[in-house]
Formats: structure tokens, sequence, C-alpha cells
């Protein structure tokens, strides 16, 4: 699916926020029964699992891991190690599509799923929806999470209220000047869109 107009990004954080406040036996939608297909599934999900234990054990960051598979073939693995990096982004999806986007050389990972040892969190989900990844699964849902210490729903809520109202203030300024760069990126001829 590539996307030719802008995305409106309120209309992303909807999406998201409609993907995590959907009823749990409704939002992830059942694969195929080929048992074969089943197995494998399985196996990429015990990897990722395994990445979570694993990486949380080096004291890599936490207790999440993730792979990405495409054709049967594991095309990129990440785990969080948000807290090793110092980077608050390094969670175990981002570092994963990262990682497949390099291996592939190709910022689009059409043709992939992503198997993550728990249900990604908004920043995750809006990574997969960017990269293009077919499917999503994933084993420990957000409330289990929560139950550890990795609460999201404050994010959530503040995706839901106006710019105005949210807990971090947010201030527009100087769009005259950097609306002249957009112009910019329109007449630009060798640009690479995505």
């Amino acid at each position: 699916m590539f996307v030719d107009k802008p995305v409106n990004p309120v209309l992303l954080l909807q999406t998201v926020e409609n993907f995590f406040t959907a009823d749990a036996a409704n939002a992830a939608v059942a694969a195929p029964a080929s048992s074969d297909l089943d197995e494998q599934r399985k196996q990429f999900m015990r990897r990722a699992i395994t990445l979570s234990q694993q990486k949380m054990d080096e004291n890599c960051g936490g207790p999440f891991g993730a792979v990405i598979v495409r054709g049967g073939k594991i095309i990129g693995e990440g785990w969080n190690c948000v807290t090793s990096t110092n980077d608050p982004t390094a969670h175990a999806e981002v570092v994963a599509i990262r990682n497949a986007a390099a291996a592939s050389k190709n910022f689009i990972l059409e043709g992939c799923d992503i198997y993550t040892s728990c249900e990604p969190c908004p920043m995750c989900l809006a990574a997969i929806y960017w990269a293009r990844i077919d499917k999503i699964f994933y084993a420990n849902m957000r409330e289990d999470a929560e139950r550890i210490g990795f609460d999201d729903a404050f994010l959530y809520n503040e995706i839901a209220l106006p710019e105005n109202k949210r807990s971090l203030p947010v201030y527009r300024m100087l769009r005259e000047e950097a609306k002249i760069v957009f112009e910019n990126w329109m007449k630009k001829q060798d640009k690479t869109e995505y």
C-alpha cells in the first residue's frame, strides 16, 4: 500500500487509538488454519519471546522482542534497548524495523509480518504502519505490560485531547518560514517519496 497523499496525523493517531480500544476478541484477526503455517508462526513468535528474555537478562532494556518475516524467513530482529542505548525510541519493534529495512535496503516492508512479544505501543504501531508491514502478531497484551510497569494508557488519553489540553505544551511558530521548505520539497525533481 503506497500512500500517494499526505498522511493526516490526527487520523493516524485515531487509527492507532481505535486499534487499541477495540475489543480484544476482535482486535486480532485469526491466522489462516494451515497447521504448517501455524507452527511456523509459533516459531517466529517463540523467537521474539526468546529475544525478549535473553536481552532482558543481558540488561539491554525492557522485556520486549520482535522479529520481521518475509517469505518465511526472518529479515530483522529487535529487542528493547532503551536503557542500554539511552534511546527512548529503541523499542523492540522499531529496532526490528530498522534492521529489516537495512537488510532489505528498502524503507518499505510490504510483504512482511511482524511478530512481537507484546502488543505494540502507539509509537511502534505508527512505525509499523509507516513501514507498511502487512500483519502484526503479538503475544502479551498491553494490560499485561501495564501490570509490570509499562503503562501506555496516558498516551491514549493524551492523543484524544486537543493540543491545547495536553500535558506536554505544544507551540506552533515560524510556520511561514517552514512552509518554504515544504514548497521546495514539492518542486524537488530528485526526491525519494515515501
